[in-house]
């Protein structure tokens, strides 16, 4: 075990300190990290999203030209939208939580579900794309090597990410740096290099226009236009990024989280409309096994040095930009699983405050999608698109109700409401047309597995509402029990020497009350004092800022002070202890060894549900941190007891 947490150490880092004043400076984000680390989702779409567009097109590259103008406008309509909604949500969630509060719980959790899909397919999609620049430089005969390299790319990210979110993009600086760097060199080569092209280029457009509308008409050549549009989407996948992240932004959040949305909004527009155009400019044409980015830089003319380079920046800020979908997507986990759609424990926090389960559990889940595709890109690019433009619709409509609703509070509701129809219109079009063309190449599965993880969602959420519903009947049965007793009898405090019992309780509610009760029950007379144990565990719903770590400090001895006033009113002597932390099990451990070495004779309990019918499931939502405490304990040689609070399947 001590190898063990040698190599855990080494790996992840050991644990921050809780009551570090600055500890939310350190690992919030300022702008220009957030733009690296959120950012590099949006910007490094620009490896495939052109690509796919461009390739679409066919023959008709003239149409090129309106597909750039077209692409920067939805960028910055997207962009400009979601700095409305991080204004009114503050507090972080995007769109679950857009879509939850405006809408309804039903549509927060479709919103939800397709989020958590996306959030997977970032990593899938960057991961395999970056390979794919990479590789376009190899021969052929090496691409077998392709799946797994990205699978032992996929795992240095998943350990980089449990370290913390500030480490990890603070070491992949440099990278967004370098491709940066290359594309802006890129693009001015490309524009003032081949300035002298723009008229001949001018007339092959005019000449290509003519001669599309003359064969297929203006109806046909829209439609090429349309389905070129759509097959680019996943140039707009990340934009919502930044909203989602707000929680981990440097104070002002709102002022940091809207600069870092127009950084990535106008590095993302320029570098693929730029793109789009540089294809059409320098004459790119398909060629096998090649990206149309590789084929560009070679067209360029610069150098094999300055095309490896390059790819290798694509295919490093690819890597980054799946850090969005370990930021991300287990905040989003998280924030359903407050709301109860999944396991509560995927909203627990590890020692370094991350979320370490939903971390895990994207990694694994975009490994499980690499095999299955194969790392195709294009594969990928569609399945990714569906369910981004999924959560960006009921985003907008949910800003729409907003503002139709709060017509009268607003005043300025005439300005923002046309952004956000906007982007209704934009986000169903594509949506629908690119369901439409790939429902039976491959959309259909990211639709079904969607659709089973709502209903998953549906299920686990009816499930703890079952079971609160019980606990809260518990509750009310004996709320009234401290009225009852009378007043708090005058009791001496708590003598060392004396027999204690030691309760591990959390909220003030029947179940701990029922525990107290049981206790005096089986050992009348016996016990006649007792200590209270709290641990205050801070988890992703109260991980905000100082002012929520004292609200929760205040709240935990508040119901400490419920329980010390119950006990006197049953003539026993009482006292509490807390401590804050992100681990209940360890941080219970030492509280306990505290209590016994101050009172010697104690002996500790704690309250468990246990079901009638125990089912695999109830091992994966309920954490069973009794169980846990009680093995810690017991090793440490301080007897234990858990009492059952029973719970009727």
């Amino acid at each position: 075990m001590a190898v063990l947490e040698w190599v855990k150490r080494l790996l992840i880092g050991g644990p921050r300190d809780i009551q570090d004043p600055h500890l939310f400076q350190k690992v919030s984000l300022v702008a220009i990290l957030a733009w690296v680390g959120l950012g590099a989702d949006g910007l490094s779409s620009s490896a495939y999203g052109p690509d796919e567009a461009f390739r679409a097109l066919g023959t008709h590259h003239e149409l090129a030209i309106f597909l750039a103008a077209a692409t920067a406008l939805t960028v910055f309509v997207i962009s400009y939208a979601y700095s409305r909604t991080i204004e009114h949500f503050p507090s972080g969630g995007g769109g679950y939580l857009v879509a939850t509060k405006l809408l309804g719980a039903p549509f927060g959790v479709v919103s939800g579900a397709a989020l958590l899909v996306d959030y997977v397919l970032t990593i899938t999609v960057s991961i395999a794309a970056g390979a794919d620049q990479i590789f376009s430089s190899l021969p052929l005969e090496v691409h077998r090597y392709k799946v797994p390299l990205e699978a032992l790319v996929l795992a240095i990210l998943v350990i980089m990410n449990l370290r913390g979110v500030k480490e990890s993009v603070t070491a992949l600086l440099p990278v967004f740096a370098l491709f940066v760097v290359c594309h802006i060199v890129l693009l001015c080569g490309v524009f003032v290099g081949h300035a002298g092209q723009v008229p001949e280029v001018a007339c092959e457009v005019a000449g290509g226009l003519q001669s599309g509308l003359a064969t297929l008409g203006v109806g046909g050549l829209f439609l090429v236009f349309a389905r070129a549009y759509a097959q680019g989407a996943g140039t707009y996948t990340g934009i919502e990024a930044v909203s989602n992240a707000v929680p981990i932004m440097r104070e002002p959040k709102v002022a940091t989280a809207k600069r870092t949305m127009l950084y990535m909004a106008v590095s993302l527009a320029v570098t693929a409309a730029g793109i789009l155009v540089a294809y059409m400019l320098l004459g790119v044409r398909v060629e096998e096994g090649k990206t149309l980015n590789a084929v560009l830089l070679e067209n360029l003319g610069f150098g094999q040095w300055f095309t490896v380079v390059t790819l290798v920046s694509e295919a490093a800020l690819l890597c980054v930009a799946a850090q969005t979908g370990f930021v991300d997507g287990p905040r989003v986990m998280a924030n359903m699983a407050l709301d109860s759609w999944v396991p509560h424990r995927f909203s627990t926090l590890s020692e370094r405050l991350g979320l370490q389960n939903g971390i895990v559990l994207m990694g694994l889940a975009a490994f499980g999608m690499l095999i299955y595709t194969g790392g195709n890109i294009s594969i990928l690019v569609m399945m990714y698109a569906i369910n981004v433009f999924i959560t960006f619709l009921l985003t907008q409509l949910g800003m729409c109700r907003f503002w139709v609703r709060g017509r009268r509070q607003h005043r300025k509701w005439k300005r923002a409401l046309p952004i956000h129809v906007t982007g209704v219109l934009l986000c169903g079009a594509i949506l629908a047309t690119v369901i439409y063309e790939k429902f039976f190449l491959g959309a259909w599965l990211t639709l079904v597995v969607t659709a089973v993880l709502i209903g998953l969602c549906l299920t686990i959420r009816r499930y703890y509402r079952r079971v609160q519903a019980k606990l809260t009947l518990l509750t009310r049965q004996l709320e009234d029990l401290p009225e009852l007793l009378g007043d708090a009898k005058p009791v001496n405090e708590p003598a060392p020497d004396q027999p204690t019992a030691a309760l591990l309780v959390g909220n003030y509610g029947g179940l701990g009350i029922h525990t107290v009760l049981s206790i005096l029950r089986m050992f009348p007379g016996h016990f006649r004092q007792m200590v209270f144990v709290s641990v205050a565990v801070i988890d992703s719903g109260n991980f905000k800022g100082i002012q929520e770590t004292e609200r929760l400090k205040a709240d935990a001895q508040e119901a400490l002070d419920r329980y010390v006033s119950l006990a006197n009113r049953l003539g026993l002597a009482a006292a509490s202890v807390m401590v804050v932390g992100t681990d209940p099990v360890e941080e219970a451990e030492g509280l306990c060894a505290q209590v016994a070495e101050r009172y010697p004779k104690t002996t500790f309990f704690a309250g468990q549900l246990i079901f009638e019918r125990e089912k695999w499931y109830h091992h994966l939502l309920h954490n069973e941190t009794a169980f846990a405490i009680q093995r810690r304990l017991h090793w440490l040689g301080l007897p234990t007891l858990i009492l059952p609070i029973r719970v009727r399947s």
